[in-house]
């Protein structure tokens, strides 16, 4: 079943649109709150139309990314019952659960580890409201994970440049089941 190649060819059109700086940032912001699309997926593909932007456009994805992330720490902070019945119904409870856990335990680091962990950043984020974290600690830990992580996709984008492509182009349909294969295997493990 072919559905990560099609959706590929989509997301690499919209990197090319003129608005897709805006986009970029839109996406970034509304993920670390609420929205459940990674912003990963337009930031690969935008760095590997544009390598020369490459350090710009994470630097854009880290910046909306955290602004989002301090809306998501309000909504924690300020409303966690009135989202609690969506995260429930969404089946995020349990890794809000988790990242309050880590929170209580690790603090800054569970923020820090956020930014490459398979539970959503948003669960995080308002879990360090919900426990109202210190929270230019929140901002720092938040800038620095979720900055080294599209800092990390650009550079790799970057460095691979066309070569790289091909071979994604190439691998398309298995890194993304095995991404879904990841992250059936990350719930798994918190449902355990």
């Amino acid at each position: 079943m072919k559905l990560f190649g099609p959706l590929y060819d989509r997301v690499l059109g919209w990197a090319a649109h003129p608005k897709a700086r805006w986009y970029l940032g839109v996406l970034s912001f509304a993920e670390s709150s609420f929205f459940p699309v990674p912003p990963d997926v337009m930031l690969a593909p935008m760095a590997l139309a544009r390598p020369v932007d490459a350090w710009r456009l994470a630097a854009l994805t880290t910046i909306t990314s955290v602004a989002g992330g301090v809306l998501g720490y309000f909504i924690g902070y300020f409303a966690l019952e009135l989202v609690e019945p969506w995260m429930v119904s969404a089946g995020h409870w349990d890794g809000y659960l988790q990242a309050r856990d880590w929170f209580q335990t690790w603090g800054f680091w569970a923020v820090l580890a956020a930014g490459f962990s398979p539970i959503p950043y948003k669960l995080f984020t308002i879990a360090a409201g919900a426990l109202a974290m210190f929270m230019p600690v929140f901002i720092l830990a938040s800038l620095v994970g979720r900055g080294g992580r599209f800092f990390l996709v650009a550079g790799l984008i970057r460095w691979g440049g066309a070569p790289m492509e091909a071979q994604l182009r190439r691998h398309v349909e298995f890194l993304g089941w095995l991404f879904v294969g990841l992250l059936l295997l990350a719930w798994l493990l918190l449902q355990a």
